[in-house]
């Protein structure tokens, strides 16, 4: 089957394809794509000329692989595929299945014969162990799961059905998620049990094995609560406060500690407050933000959507998807949805709602923080809304259609 082409992280990764010099690690919440990234990449190494014996795939959770769990066998499996001269490009999925890997990667890339691409568990690649293994020789390229546009791409792209309507096709977008899978099925109680055999998969292979759980259910307890309150300001405290309440007593350091499972296993994307006047992050109280809206919603059998945490989720991902820096701000009283900072180091000012047209109290709500920014970054109130109003320089555009169009902010 031919693969649809996330052009979003393609085109930051293209400029490194012949880099023998620095390893390539793609990361993201499992199911998000990675492994179809790769196959991508070798397919337009492919196009572009590359010899068929210079690419040597391995995916290690493959049937014929699972028996390379060390160095020794890996370096023999690479041996046996190298046939040829001049620059090889090494792509390996599922790379933490081996141990030590690092040492072996860090020698082929020392050779200067590799251009080398990997991809594994985010709870191991982020720990800080490869970064200290591989000496700060590699680049981390990270992936989510579908945006809306690709969402809609992608449908497009193998025949799925869209809506000609797309409020409807977001509403879509947000009940069924935007892991690519899910794309093939038809029935949405099928996508969302696809979704929660994903949480399954993530607890059993990235959680357990790094994180110690005395107890499954308390775990399950935090992990609920803070993805059922995604989007909302919180602290440690606040949600020992609110499981208290439900009569389950958990310790802040329990607490702490599976939450940094949750971010470190790429469900959760903490973003912190941002205090406009003393230019200083603020402690304590944070939003979190899900990788995928069907964590929320496969777990859930509620399937009304709360658009206010909802649209701000999805601006948010689109956004770090974009490699933007993601802030909540606070300036004196008010509070901005987000601030942002792109690869230029250029920042943007973001407001996010369902409608500004509901009344002139709601659009002077959010046109507020903003009117108070004084600096001359850009501004946006980003809603559903197709009537577009212009207020003192400040855009505001149609969120669908500005994902759609591909633009940053």
């Amino acid at each position: 089957m031919e693969l649809y082409r996330r052009e979003n992280y393609l085109r930051k990764i293209r400029g490194f394809y012949h880099a023998d010099d620095i390893i390539k690690v793609i990361t993201g919440v499992r199911r998000c794509g990675k492994s179809s990234l790769m196959q991508t990449i070798a397919q337009e190494l492919r196009e572009s000329g590359v010899k068929e014996e210079n690419i040597i795939y391995l995916d290690l959770d493959q049937k014929g692989n699972r028996s390379i769990t060390t160095i020794e066998a890996l370096e023999a499996k690479i041996d046996e595929l190298n046939t040829a001269g001049g620059l090889k490009y090494l792509f390996i999925d599922e790379i933490q299945n081996v141990k030590d890997f690092e040492v072996l990667i860090n020698e082929y890339r020392s050779s200067g014969d590799w251009s080398i691409f990997l991809t594994g568990s985010n709870s191991y690649l982020l720990s800080g162990e490869l970064i200290t293994k591989l000496t700060g020789r590699y680049l981390e390229f990270e992936m989510f799961p579908l945006s809306y546009d690709e969402y809609e791409n992608m449908k497009a792209f193998y025949n799925k059905p869209i809506h000609h309507e797309s409020i409807i096709e977001l509403r879509n977008y947000i009940l069924e998620s935007g892991f690519p899978r899910t794309i093939f099925f038809d029935d949405i109680a099928d996508k969302q049990t696809y979704v929660q055999g994903v949480i399954n998969e993530i607890f059993e292979k990235d959680i357990r094995k790094r994180v110690k759980i005395r107890k499954k259910e308390t775990f399950e307890l935090v992990r609920r609560y803070v993805i059922n309150n995604f989007g909302a300001t919180t602290s440690i405290n606040n949600i020992c406060e609110g499981l208290k309440k439900g009569g389950n007593n958990i310790s802040k350091m329990a607490v702490s500690r599976y939450i940094k499972a949750l971010v470190d296993a790429k469900i959760l994307y903490p973003c912190d407050r941002f205090d406009m006047k003393s230019k200083k992050m603020l402690s304590g109280e944070k939003k979190y933000y899900l990788s995928d809206l069907g964590f929320y919603y496969a777990d859930n059998t509620n399937n009304e959507i709360n658009f206010g945490p909802v649209l701000e989720n999805i601006v948010y991902t689109y956004a770090k998807a974009q490699d933007c820096s993601v802030s909540v701000g606070r300036i004196g009283k008010l509070e901005c949805d987000f601030i942002m900072r792109n690869r230029e180091q250029n920042y943007a000012y973001v407001q996010v709602a369902y409608t500004i047209l509901s009344s002139k109290e709601t659009e002077n709500r959010e046109y507020r923080s903003l009117e108070s920014i004084r600096d001359n970054y850009p501004r946006y109130v980003v809603t559903t809304d197709f009537l577009i109003q212009k207020r003192n320089g400040i855009s505001h555009v149609n969120m669908m259609e500005f994902m759609k169009a591909g633009k940053e902010f």
